[in-house]
Parts: C-alpha cells; sequence; structure tokens
C-alpha cells in the first residue's frame, strides 16, 4: 500500500514538473518572415542585395544573441549586442553581391542566441537570377 501511495506521489510530483517546465518559455527569436525570397528576377533588374531582416523576441525572458554569422560572401553588418526584451523588435543587417549573371541565389543567415531548447536560428535568402528575354 505504502509503495501505491508513494509511486502515484512521485508520478503528481513528475507531472507538476512536467507542467511547470512547459510554461516557461524562455528567449524566443520569431523573424518576420522565416525567408526572403526575390523570386525569378531578370539580369537587368537586378535587385538590391542589402536587406534589414526584423525579428521579435517572443519569449518571456530577455533575449542575448552571441553571434550571426552568413554564408556565401554574404556580410553581417549589425547585429543587437545589448539584450532584447521581450515583445521587443530589433533587426540584423546584412549584404551581399551578385554578379551579373543568370544563377540562384541561396543565401542563410545563422543566428546564435540563449534559448536552451533551439539556441540557433536560420534565416534564408533565396532566389533565380535569370538572362533576359
Amino acid at each position: 500500500m505504502i509503495r501505491k501511495m508513494l509511486s502515484f506521489a512521485g508520478m503528481a510530483l513528475l507531472a507538476v514538473m512536467l507542467i511547470s517546465a512547459a510554461d516557461k518559455k524562455g528567449p524566443q527569436l520569431t523573424f518576420e518572415n522565416d525567408r526572403h525570397d526575390y523570386g525569378t528576377v531578370s539580369l537587368d533588374e537586378m535587385p538590391d542585395t542589402k536587406l534589414a531582416i526584423r525579428f521579435t523576441n517572443t519569449g518571456d525572458e530577455p533575449l542575448i544573441i552571441s553571434n550571426v554569422r552568413a554564408c556565401c560572401g554574404t556580410r553581417v553588418t549589425q547585429w543587437p549586442r545589448e539584450p532584447i526584451l521581450p515583445g521587443e523588435e530589433q533587426t540584423i543587417n546584412v549584404e551581399f553581391r551578385l554578379a551579373p549573371r543568370p544563377q540562384r541565389i541561396s543565401r542563410s543567415v545563422t543566428v546564435n542566441y540563449n534559448n536552451e531548447d533551439r539556441p540557433t536560428v536560420i534565416y534564408r535568402i533565396v532566389g533565380q537570377i535569370v538572362s533576359p528575354e
């Protein structure tokens, strides 16, 4: 009988711990859009290659970005170094070059921040440059 009561008490304690852990969100970096898609663009209408990537801390604790890196000749020109409070919106500025030739655009910006469950998020930049008809 005592074993059953201890087992029940242990299960109840575990359930309470799981519920309280689920309530804790921590910092959450949420991009305004999960990607920037240039679509299909003609060579004679080359797109602007400077982007301000907007995001919000949708969590319940201050968000601290520890690193932002980009690939493939993309340069991060600015990112917030101060803690971002819950509900606050900020930007990461990037720029890159596109050669004046038909090509596929495929770039990524990787952000590391202080979230235990998902410490890294990736923002994609995509599109297609084609020859004018």
